[in-house]
């Protein structure tokens, strides 16, 4: 039994190949949205690590300045802004926030004297 071609058949595959290429390239998309913004993630608690123990060397006194411009200038040099600090005692608490393709990046780190 032969097969016959039916007109309205012509260029299907090419819909069926078109369509395909569109969800591999939403995949690619999407992927790289969420691998952009855990890279984010990571670098928010990079900063916040680093900007946590700035604070807490200059509460003690180790560095000179305020403890929570110190922690701001830290988390910028990171890429990152502050979004909270806090002291208590000699106890730095900051929060930091990192812009990414689909929600910020916030990460929390506290620092304090080694003991």
């Amino acid at each position: 039994m032969s097969r016959r071609r039916h007109r309205h058949d012509e260029g299907s595959g090419t819909v069926v190949a078109m369509g395909m290429l569109a969800s591999v390239v939403l995949l690619i998309t999407l992927a790289n949205a969420v691998s952009v913004t855990v890279l984010a993630h990571a670098r928010a608690a990079a900063a916040a690590d680093a900007a946590a123990l700035a604070a807490a060397d200059t509460a003690s006194g180790r560095e000179p300045g305020v403890p929570c411009e110190m922690a701001s200038r830290v988390a910028a040099e990171h890429g990152a802004s502050l979004s909270a600090c806090r002291l208590d005692g000699l106890i730095a608490t900051v929060v930091t926030t990192v812009r990414a393709p689909l929600l910020p990046a916030v990460a929390r780190a506290t620092a304090g004297p080694p003991g």
